[in-house]
C-alpha cells in the first residue's frame, strides 16, 4: 500500500505527525473560503466587501448630503466595520473616487490628488490631504436601505450593524469593471455603459430571450479608446461569461509637430508600460522611425507623444505599435460573482436573471415594509376618528380618571378602542385635540387605504415590481447616464498592414562568395566603403542589388534551396568577412550554395540545364511555402549534373555548348513549365556517346557575328560546330562558365 502523506507540526514540548489532508481541511480550506466569499469575488450588488463597508461607512457619516470630509476621517471610521490597516482601506477608497477614474460610474466625489488609473508612477496624495463624500448616483445604490430592503449583520465585534447587500437599483454588477483573484479562482468584469445598461436590462425584463448584443453594443471604459468589435466573440463573452476582447489606443498626428499624440490607451494598461515598450523596440532596432518618445500628461488629460522621422507613415507606424506594443492590449472575461455565497460563472443574461430576482425581493421587502408602516398609521388614525365622535367625553375621561395608569383603559373602554390607538390618543398634546387637527387627520385615511392598496396589489403581482424596477431603471438612466467614452470600430475596417509592411525598406546589397560566405550591406554602407574584406583564397561569385524586404533562395549542390528572409540577417560592412552559410543554413556535409536568387512576390520562373542536355523550367511559384520553412528538397532534379541555372522574369535565349565543339543557342520559350520541382525537363541538345553539355551562357556572353548560324527553332538540336574565329573570340567563355557538379 502507499504511504499517506503527513505534515509535521510543531508544539512547545513535542512534535506530532498530522494526515496533510487534514491540514489542509482544518487550516487551507477556511482560508480559501474565506478569501473567495469575502475578500477577492464581488456579489450580485456589484460590490466586493471592502467596497460595501466602505460606502455603508460613508452613507452613515451622512456623506450623501453633507459637504466633503478628509479621507483619513472615512478611512478611520471604516475600521469600525472594516478590520484592516488604513493604506488598503484609503486604497480601497482611491479606487472608487471620480478623480483616480478606475470607474465608469465612479461612486466618491473627490477633491485632491487621487492619482490615474491609467498611470503606474502617478502616486496617489495622502488621506490627511484629500477630500470626499458620496457621489450623487449612490442615491440609487442606498435607496430605501432604512426600508428593510437588504439583511443586515453585525460587524467583527458585534458593535454595530452593516448591511450584506446594497440595494442598487441598477445592475451595478455590469456598469463597474470589477477585477478580483481569489485562491483557485478569480474574477473579471468589464464595463458598460449606465444608460445603456439601463436599457438592456430594460429589454431584458420584458423579453428574457431578446439579443442582448443588439441592445447592448459593447462594454465601454472610463479610460476610452477603441474597442475592436467582433461579433462571434462578442455573443461568447454575452452567452458564458468567458472569452476576451480587443482595445486599442486613440491617435492623432500633428503635422506640424511632425509627431503622433496618444490621447486614450487601452484600459489594461498604463502609460509607462507603454513607454517602456518603446523604448526597448527603438534600443533593439525593431523600431527606426521613432525619435523621442515622452509622457506629457497634464491638467488636460493623458498624452503619450512620439516624435518621428520626416517622411514616416504616422500610421503604418501606429499600426507597428499596435502589434508590438501594449497600445493594443485584451482583455480577459471571466463573469465569476457570488450569488447566494456561491461562486458562478454566469453570462449577462444570467447576471441580469440573478440581479432582477435579487432586486425584485428588495423591492417586495420595501412594499412589505411600507405596508406595514402605513397600516399601523391607518390605524392609529382609526382610533383618531373614534374621537371625533365625542371630543368632550375623551377630554371628560382623561380629566376624571384619578390615576394616571388608567386613562388608557378608560379611554380604551369609552371608546371602544385597543391600546395602541388608546397610547397614541393618551399622549397627544392637548392644543391637538381640536375638530379641525383631527379632521385633517382623519381625512389622511383615505388617502392611506388607497396606498396600502396599491401596494398591496404591487406586492402579490411580480409583472407590476417589474414594471416599477423598469421605471426605476429608465429614471438611473436618463438622469445619470452619460455618453459613451469607448469607441467601437469594427474589425473588418480596420486596415491591416502585411507582414511586409512593417519590415523597413531600403536597398541593400547581396554578395555570395566561393568559400559560402554571405553579406547582407546596405547600399548606404556600401557607399562609404565597397572594399569587400574577404578569406584568402576567397572570391565573390554573385552580387545582387535588392531590398530589405526581398526573400532570398539559395540554391546548393546537392538539390536543396533554402530560403532566407533578408529583414531576418543583420546588415553587415564591406570591412566584415560576413556569415558562414554553413553555419547559417545548417546545410549537409560537403553541401556547398552555387546560386542566389531574390523574389517579393515568387513571380518569375527558374531555368536548369543538364549535362544530359536536358533543360526544364519551374516556376519561382514553386519555391513558396505558406510555413516558414527554411529548407526545400528536390529543388532541382538530380538524374544528370546541372550545368547552368538561372532565375528569370521573361523568357530568353542561351548557348549550349557540347564538349567545347557544338554550340546551339535555344529559346527557353521552347521549354514548357514543368509540373514539379525535380523534373528531369526535355532534350534540348542531342548527344553522341561520351559526349555531355559543357557550358551554358546567355547569349548576350557569347560573341560572334552570326548568332543565326547557331540558332534552332526547335529541339532537340544536334548543334553546330563553333567556328574557330568565335572559339578565338570566346577563349575565356568557358571558365566562366564551369559547371558546379553534385558530388
Amino acid at each position: 500500500m502507499a504511504k499517506k502523506k503527513t505534515t509535521t507540526v510543531y508544539h512547545d514540548n513535542f512534535i506530532q505527525e498530522q494526515k496533510i489532508t487534514q491540514t489542509l481541511e482544518q487550516n487551507y480550506m477556511p482560508y480559501a473560503m474565506s478569501v473567495i466569499v469575502s475578500r477577492a469575488i464581488p456579489e450580485i450588488d456589484g460590490f466586493k466587501p471592502s467596497h460595501r463597508k466602505l460606502l455603508y461607512t460613508m452613507y452613515d457619516m451622512g456623506l450623501l448630503r453633507k459637504d466633503r470630509t478628509k479621507s483619513t476621517n472615512v478611512v478611520g471610521q471604516t475600521m469600525k466595520l472594516n478590520p484592516h490597516g488604513d493604506a488598503a482601506i484609503y486604497e480601497t477608497l482611491v479606487r472608487l473616487t471620480e478623480g483616480n477614474g478606475a470607474l465608469l460610474t465612479p461612486f466618491i466625489d473627490s477633491k485632491g490628488n487621487f492619482g490615474k488609473q491609467y498611470s503606474r508612477d502617478m502616486a496617489y496624495a495622502a488621506s490627511r490631504y484629500t477630500e470626499v463624500k458620496l457621489a450623487a448616483i449612490c442615491n440609487e445604490v442606498f435607496a430605501d436601505i432604512d426600508k428593510n430592503t437588504v439583511d443586515f449583520m453585525d460587524n467583527y465585534d458585534g458593535s454595530m450593524q452593516e448591511p450584506l447587500l446594497l440595494p442598487t437599483t441598477f445592475p451595478n454588477i455590469l456598469a463597474n469593471p470589477n477585477i478580483g483573484i481569489a485562491v483557485g479562482m478569480a474574477s473579471s468584469i468589464c464595463s458598460f455603459n449606465l444608460a445603456e445598461l439601463c436599457e438592456a436590462t430594460v429589454a431584458y425584463i420584458k423579453n428574457p430571450d431578446v439579443s442582448l448584443c443588439d441592445i447592448l453594443p459593447a462594454p465601454d471604459f472610463s479610460t476610452g479608446g477603441q474597442f475592436v468589435y467582433q461579433k462571434k466573440e462578442l455573443e461568447q463573452i454575452y452567452k458564458t461569461g468567458r472569452g476576451s476582447f480587443k482595445l486599442r489606443a486613440k491617435y492623432r498626428f500633428d503635422a506640424k509637430q511632425n509627431c503622433i499624440e496618444v490621447y486614450e490607451i487601452p484600459y489594461s494598461t498604463n502609460i509607462e508600460s507603454i513607454i517602456d515598450k518603446i523604448i526597448a523596440l527603438v534600443k533593439s532596432g525593431k523600431i527606426k522611425e521613432i525619435t523621442d518618445v515622452r509622457d506629457e500628461t497634464d491638467l488636460h488629460g493623458l498624452k503619450i507623444t512620439i516624435d518621428i522621422r520626416k517622411g514616416t507613415d504616422a500610421d503604418l507606424l501606429m499600426h507597428k505599435l499596435y502589434a508590438l506594443t501594449p497600445l493594443s492590449d485584451s482583455f480577459s472575461c471571466n463573469f465569476n460573482i457570488l450569488i447566494h455565497g456561491r461562486p458562478m460563472t454566469l453570462g449577462i443574461d444570467g447576471i441580469l436573471a440573478h440581479w432582477l430576482e435579487f432586486r425584485m425581493e428588495s423591492i417586495r421587502r420595501q412594499l412589505a415594509f411600507d405596508i406595514a408602516k402605513k397600516t399601523e398609521k391607518y390605524h392609529l388614525l382609526q382610533g383618531l376618528a373614534m374621537i371625533l365622535l365625542d371630543i368632550d367625553k375623551a377630554i371628560s375621561i382623561i380629566r376624571n380618571t384619578e390615576q394616571e395608569s388608567k386613562v388608557v383603559p378608560n379611554l380604551m373602554d369609552g371608546f371602544a378602542i385597543d391600546q395602541v390607538q388608546a397610547e397614541y390618543i393618551g399622549e397627544m398634546k392637548l392644543r391637538n385635540i381640536n375638530k379641525e387637527y383631527i379632521l385633517k387627520r382623519t381625512q389622511e385615511m383615505q388617502i392611506l387605504e388607497k396606498e396600502i392598496k396599491k401596494d398591496q396589489e404591487t406586492l402579490e403581482s411580480d409583472t407590476k415590481i417589474k414594471t416599477l424596477i423598469c421605471h426605476q431603471l429608465r429614471a438611473v438612466g436618463k438622469k445619470y447616464g452619460k455618453p459613451r467614452l469607448t469607441e467601437i470600430i469594427q474589425a473588418e475596417e480596420i486596415e491591416t498592414p502585411s507582414k511586409e509592411d512593417f519590415i523597413e525598406d531600403y536597398g541593400i546589397h547581396l554578395f555570395l562568395t566561393k568559400e559560402n560566405y554571405f553579406k547582407k550591406i546596405s547600399s548606404a554602407s556600401l557607399r562609404f566603403s565597397s572594399e569587400q574584406k574577404l578569406k584568402e583564397e576567397d572570391s565573390i561569385v554573385q552580387e545582387m542589388e535588392t531590398t530589405n524586404r526581398c526573400d532570398i533562395l539559395l540554391f546548393s549542390n546537392q538539390c536543396n534551396v533554402y530560403k532566407l528572409k533578408a529583414a531576418d540577417i543583420a546588415d553587415t560592412k564591406a570591412s566584415m568577412m560576413g556569415e558562414y552559410l554553413d553555419n547559417l543554413l545548417d546545410m549537409e556535409p560537403n553541401e556547398k550554395i552555387i546560386y542566389m536568387t531574390t523574389t517579393l512576390d515568387y513571380s518569375g520562373f527558374m531555368v536548369f540545364f543538364f549535362e544530359n542536355g536536358k533543360g526544364v523550367k519551374v516556376q519561382l511559384s514553386a519555391y513558396a511555402t505558406k510555413t516558414k520553412r527554411k529548407k526545400l528538397i528536390h529543388a532541382y532534379s538530380s538524374r544528370s549534373a546541372l550545368v547552368y541555372m538561372e532565375k528569370l522574369d521573361e523568357d530568353q535565349e542561351y548557348l549550349l555548348m557540347r564538349n567545347q565543339d557544338k554550340a546551339s543557342v535555344v529559346h527557353t520559350a521552347l521549354l514548357p513549365i514543368a509540373a514539379s520541382k525535380n523534373a528531369a525537363g526535355i532534350q534540348l541538345f542531342t548527344l553522341k556517346k561520351n559526349s555531355a553539355i559543357s557550358m551554358v551562357c546567355p547569349v548576350k556572353d557569347f560573341q560572334t557575328d552570326d548568332l543565326d548560324y547557331y540558332r534552332t527553332q526547335k529541339v532537340p538540336t544536334t548543334g553546330h560546330f563553333i567556328q574557330e574565329k568565335d572559339k578565338r573570340s570566346n577563349i575565356q567563355i568557358d571558365q566562366m562558365y564551369l559547371p558546379e557538379t553534385s558530388e
